[in-house]
């Protein structure tokens, strides 16, 4: 009795994503430099200009994190890992600036009131 018995070989090949993610993402890209150029063609100033600047260069570094160093295909554990600590160093500096002033009003209430 003969039998058939076909072996299943696993590749190792890396998935290709499609040429047209990349070029969806390259004209994100572009789209969001073009807006971050326009704050500075339009003139804004202060707060609002270095928000959007900010705002438009994280947003950016984002996509390309995602899509270009493949994170968007990595686990959720992997992604913490690398998010969490600048999100609570983030959070840490916002608690002491929020102390900063509350001590800075105390100074000066108490160095102009004898």
């Amino acid at each position: 009795m003969k039998e058939n018995t076909k072996i299943k070989t696993v590749t190792s090949q890396p998935k290709q994503h499609p040429i047209s993610m990349y070029l969806k993402v390259w004209l994100l890209l572009f789209v969001l430099s073009a807006c971050s150029y326009m704050v500075d063609y339009f003139q804004f100033q202060g707060v609002l200009r270095w928000t959007l600047i900010l705002v438009f260069m994280l947003l950016k570094a984002g996509l390309i994190i995602m899509v270009f160093m493949h994170l968007a295909w990595e686990r959720t554990a992997v992604k913490l890992l690398l998010f969490l600590p600048p999100i609570a160093i983030l959070i840490f500096i916002a608690l002491m600036s929020s102390e900063a002033d509350y001590v800075f009003i105390g100074r000066i209430i108490s160095f102009f009131n004898p």
